[in-house]
């Protein structure tokens, strides 16, 4: 089983930035897409954004157009997603899942195989 493990998480003010990471271990992300989805309380999982495997496609949630970047470093077999101008709706746990299958269309989750246990992002004043 692939193992990712997600950092970066934390309380932040609205209008903030953070930078999360996802990191591989046991395998090499380099022929996977990656998927950011989160979890606000009391709501369903939903997808963020989801790079292809070699980086040069990406899809983007509307909620978060503009806002949020994701990138991969496979050298440093690690996945990001930058997250500037931070809201209060923001606020969710946070994971990254990996997945065989580049969608051409979209993020969806049930695509993914393989989940991180997740990071906590807090924007609040």
């Amino acid at each position: 089983q692939l193992q990712l493990v997600e950092s970066g998480g934390g309380l932040v003010r609205p209008g903030g930035s953070l930078r999360l990471s996802c990191a591989a271990s046991g395998f090499t992300l380099e022929h996977y897409v990656i998927g950011w989805f989160r979890q606000a309380p009391g709501k369903e999982r939903e997808g963020v954004s989801c790079i292809s495997p070699s980086g040069d496609s990406a899809h983007y949630a509307d909620s978060n157009k503009g806002r949020f970047t994701i990138s991969r470093d496979n050298a440093k077999n690690t996945v990001y997603l930058q997250m500037n101008s931070l809201k209060p709706e923001d606020t969710a746990v946070y994971y990254c899942a990996s997945s065989l299958h580049w969608n051409q269309a979209m993020c969806v989750m049930n695509e993914y195989a393989d989940w991180g246990q997740g990071t906590q992002v807090t924007v609040s004043s």
